[in-house]
């Protein structure tokens, strides 16, 4: 029986690799030892650790570039667009709105981050990750049919909050219930009215809002004359105390531009309405409606301008058969009284 030549026979005795496709670290140690033994537990004990913590690295460093991205958006989100002398009345509730923002899309970055690591993990030890995003799917499915309205109310906050609708702090009216804004979560917002009253709002139940101090806001003040005053010179007082207010110290953080009167927006039967109106900071305009109200009633006593009133003319209607049986006995005791007198 004759030899084989000698490459095929170095071929036909040389061990096989005991490592699999990709095992790059098994691999090395077999080509460097030989060992099968110490190739095989080389990718165990160093390939996969390794591999597994430059994934963990891998998503560290997507989270923090995503949230670089976020806190730059939410440091746009605190500029503001009022003048100089309000602006710092509302600097910090931007940045607090902006802080919200920002923290609810962290947390959903870093929600999705982990999640895909962890499957890329898993995946890495040897867990078929196949059932786990089928079954997510599946869950997926189920909570779009199941929890609609759930999915529904998160949908509404994440826009909310991006959008930044409104805030805490906020007075917002939306629809069926208004009032301060005390929390805004992905799926509820509680509002607490004027009376004391909280309520728990979902947010995909909120079709529109409106809110009533965003960025600035309006003080209207509508003054009621009578139809003998000259109205020019009441629109010159109007706007002499508006002016007045605006120059006031007191008030100069919180209005925003000069008032103006508009002139004569209403005729009633027994009056004349003429409107002034007063940019102010936000939810500082009731306070500086009042204050204008005060003044104006203030001048107006000074200058002898009137403030009309309501009158009414009451008819009363008596029947005549009951008047004249009242004359009738008024008369009886009329010549009661003479009898007696004449008696005594």
């Amino acid at each position: 029986m004759s030899a084989l030549p000698l490459p095929l026979a170095l071929v036909a005795t040389a061990p096989t690799s005991p490592c699999a496709d990709g095992e790059t670290v098994c691999d090395l140690t077999w080509d460097v030892t030989g060992n099968r033994r110490l190739a095989e537990w080389s990718d165990v004990i160093i390939g996969k650790p390794l591999a597994i913590i430059g994934l963990v690295l891998l998503g560290v460093l997507a989270r923090w570039l995503l949230h670089r991205v976020v806190d730059r958006i939410a440091r746009r989100a605190e500029r503001g667009v009022l003048p100089e002398r309000v602006e710092s009345a509302v600097t910090a509730r931007r940045k607090q709105r902006a802080a919200t923002m920002g923290g609810v899309l962290k947390s959903i970055i870093t929600f999705i981050v982990v999640a895909i690591v962890g499957t890329m993990v898993l995946s890495e030890v040897g867990v078929d990750i196949a059932p786990i995003i089928a079954s997510a799917g599946i869950i997926g499915i189920a909570l779009g049919f199941g929890a609609q309205s759930l999915v529904k109310d998160f949908l509404a906050g994440i826009f909310i909050f991006i959008e930044d609708q409104y805030g805490v702090g906020d007075v917002v009216d939306v629809g069926d219930a208004s009032g301060t804004v005390e929390a805004v979560t992905l799926r509820m917002t509680r509002l607490r009215d004027i009376e004391g009253t909280v309520w728990y709002v979902p947010n995909g139940e909120i079709v529109r809002v409106g809110n009533k101090s965003q960025n600035w806001s309006r003080a209207v003040v509508d003054v009621r004359v009578g139809y003998d005053e000259d109205l020019a010179r009441v629109q010159r007082i109007l706007r002499e105390v508006a002016h007045d207010l605006w120059e006031d110290d007191e008030f100069s953080h919180v209005i925003i531009e000069e008032p103006e009167v508009t002139g004569v927006e209403l005729m009633e039967p027994d009056s004349v309405t003429i409107r002034a109106m007063v940019k102010t900071a936000p939810l500082e305009q009731w306070a500086v409606a009042r204050a204008l109200r005060q003044r104006i009633k203030a001048r107006f006593d000074h200058e002898g301008i009137k403030v009309p009133f309501a009158q009414r003319v009451v008819w009363h209607r008596e029947d005549h058969r009951d008047h004249a049986d009242d004359q009738r006995d008024d008369a009886k005791q009329g010549a009661a009284r003479s009898t007696v007198s004449d008696e005594g």
